[in-house]
């Protein structure tokens, strides 16, 4: 009887990198959906408070919508996910971090998770399927 390993085979060699293009286009378009939110209020929001964003919000929605449609779309992936990461570090360390050390409590955990997961499209770019992919296969 043989076993198959895994991480060795050709199945999970053609698929590692078309799940990483998966992952960085649902990222991208969840990221894009708060930056809507923040800017055009779609989808709605309950307890918006209405009127003009502070100027913080206002560069948060810009990075979430621009960055989150870069990157949904594979199209320079790693620096606007750089971008998006330090974003996410810096609102969690300045929204969420202050109310609770634990970021279950302070409602950072989402902030915490988009900031790795964008860190790591730094450092494998955008996968099989993305503007970027098709752009070094024809260079």
């Amino acid at each position: 009887m043989t076993t198959t390993n895994w991480t060795t085979t050709t199945w999970t060699a053609t698929w590692a990198p078309r799940m990483l293009s998966v992952l960085r286009i649902m990222a991208g378009l969840l990221f894009m959906a708060h930056g809507t939110q923040k800017l055009f209020g779609f989808p709605d929001v309950a307890d918006a408070a209405g009127g003009s964003l502070p100027p913080l919000m206002l560069l948060g929605g810009i990075i979430e919508l621009v960055g989150g449609a870069l990157i949904a779309l594979g199209f320079f992936t790693r620096i606007a996910a750089f971008v998006a990461s330090g974003m996410m570090a810096a609102a969690y360390f300045m929204a969420h971090a202050p109310q609770s050390f634990w970021p279950n409590l302070n409602g950072g955990d989402a902030a915490i998770l988009y900031c790795f997961v964008f860190l790591y499209f730094v450092v494998a770019g955008p996968g099989e399927w993305g503007v970027d992919a098709q752009r070094e296969t024809r260079a």
